[in-house]
């Protein structure tokens, strides 16, 4: 399977750093137009771009990718759009984790490749909705998968906005089936729901992992359609509220927001444990 799959792991790596390329070069584009609403005292925003690299326990290259960072824009208070393709072995605690999730091999050869794009953006008005996505592929000598997907986290929830979202996710899905939106967003709501407050983290949208038909094809154009989808729901949304007027009471509510946001990251985030576990590194969280 190994050699198989050399072709496609490239394929993979090169898409999503083709993403990554277009994110980027639509958020800075954001911010060069945006002359409307509150700024910033730092004016337009830019992202700063770190290499990253990952060693394995012996020194030797296990890969790396990008950081990219924004801070202080008109629209995006912080974002981070984090690209890396890395490869190694699973250490103990990580291999127990993947096979229970029934991952078979692990204790034969607990050899991996991952690459995959991952996105989180907090923004300076509060009417403008954080946003979190990603997609990926896993590998290992016995198996192979697709994840990731995104949702949206209002700290002031507008009933557009979450309709509008949803639809483009939608009409990104039923091409490959129309059975799979309501799945993926159910998927998604189960996800990210925090069990002790008793609520979800945002208003949903789409979530999906271990996705592995046996049609390594179709399952990465699926991958590549929810994310194509990404910035056809959230640029909308971001240009509809980025100039809408806010208050002190707006801006505490969001910063509370945030808390949730972190607090569920940090307690029931699989995709987060994994990271650091696998020896990620944590200022590119």
């Amino acid at each position: 399977m190994s050699e198989q799959f050399d072709e496609r792991k490239a394929k993979a790596s090169a898409w999503f750093r083709t993403l990554r390329d277009d994110i980027v070069a639509a958020f800075e584009s954001v911010e060069t137009e945006h002359t409307d609403g509150p700024l910033s005292e730092n004016g337009p925003g830019r992202f700063e771009v770190t290499e990253t690299k990952r060693a394995a326990d012996d020194g030797s290259d296990a890969g790396g990718g990008l950081m990219s960072v924004m801070r202080g824009g008109r629209v995006f208070e912080k974002i981070g759009v984090n690209v890396s393709t890395v490869f190694g072995t699973l250490g103990k605690q990580a291999q127990a984790a993947m096979a229970a999730r029934g991952v078979p091999g692990m204790e034969d050869d607990p050899r991996f490749w991952a690459s995959g794009i991952s996105l989180v953006a907090h923004m300076q008005n509060p009417h403008v909705p954080s946003v979190h996505m990603n997609t990926r592929m896993f590998w290992t000598p016995h198996a192979w998968w697709f994840g990731g997907g995104s949702d949206l986290n209002p700290c002031i929830e507008y009933e557009e906005d979450t309709r509008d979202f949803h639809a483009v996710q939608k009409a990104h899905c039923d091409p490959h089936g129309t059975d799979i939106y309501p799945e993926l967003k159910a998927w998604a709501d189960e996800y990210f729901y925090v069990p002790h407050r008793g609520r979800a983290r945002g208003v949903g949208g789409i979530f999906f992992d271990d996705r592995n038909t046996g049609d390594w094809d179709a399952d990465f154009a699926f991958t590549q359609d929810a994310g194509r989808a990404f910035l056809k729901a959230y640029l909308p949304l971001v240009n509809r509220r980025r100039g809408q007027p806010w208050t002190e009471a707006d801006k505490d509510t969001q910063l509370v927001h945030r808390g949730l946001y972190a607090e569920y990251n940090l307690v029931y985030d699989r995709g987060t444990k994994f990271g650091l576990a696998t020896g990620h590194d944590a200022n590119a969280v």
